[in-house]
C-alpha cells in the first residue's frame, strides 16, 4: 500500500499581519482563504493561497513566544514557491514592495529561480521548473563546487 504524501504547510508571522496579507495579495496574487481576528485587530490566524500553495499567517504573539523575522533581524528559512512565471512574479513582488536577493536567473538543477525578501522580513524562493536534470547532468554542471550525491 503506498503511502500518503505528507504536506509541510508554513505558517509565518508578521509584525503587521494585516498589512502582510494586503502585500501577498498585491504582490504574489494571493487569494484569502479565512481570517481570525480578535477583538483589537490583531490576526491570530489567516491561510492564504498562492497559484496552488497555501500559507498560515499570524501577528505577533509575544506572549505565546510567537515573534516575526523583525523581532531577531532576520529569518532562518526560505518559503519556496514554485509558480508559473518567475519573471513575472518576482516583477509583481517587487512593485508591491519586496527586495530582490537574487534575480531571476537559469539555474543548473533545472529552474528559473529568484530570491527576494517581502517587507516583513521572510525569504522567499521563486522558481519556474524549466527542464528536469539527471543526476549525472547535474554533477557535470557542478563541477567542483558542490559533490552531487
Amino acid at each position: 500500500m503506498a503511502e500518503k504524501a505528507q504536506l509541510v504547510t508554513p505558517y509565518i508571522c508578521c509584525r503587521n499581519a494585516t498589512g502582510a496579507l494586503e502585500f501577498y495579495a498585491k504582490g504574489f496574487g494571493a487569494r484569502e482563504l479565512i481570517r481570525f481576528t480578535d477583538p483589537g485587530g490583531k490576526i491570530g490566524h489567516a491561510e492564504i493561497e498562492i497559484e496552488g500553495a497555501h500559507v498560515m499567517i499570524s501577528d505577533e504573539w509575544p506572549e505565546g513566544g510567537v515573534f516575526s523575522p523583525e523581532k531577531y533581524g532576520g529569518t532562518s528559512c526560505a518559503l519556496r514557491l514554485v509558480v508559473a512565471d518567475v519573471d513575472a512574479l518576482a516583477k509583481r513582488a517587487v512593485a508591491a514592495g519586496a527586495t530582490i536577493e537574487r534575480p531571476p536567473n537559469d539555474e543548473p538543477y533545472g529552474d528559473r529561480a529568484c530570491w527576494l525578501r517581502d517587507p516583513f522580513g521572510h525569504r522567499w524562493l521563486l522558481a519556474t521548473p524549466i527542464e528536469q536534470v539527471s543526476r549525472e547532468e547535474l554533477r557535470r554542471r557542478m563541477g567542483d563546487a558542490f559533490l552531487v550525491e
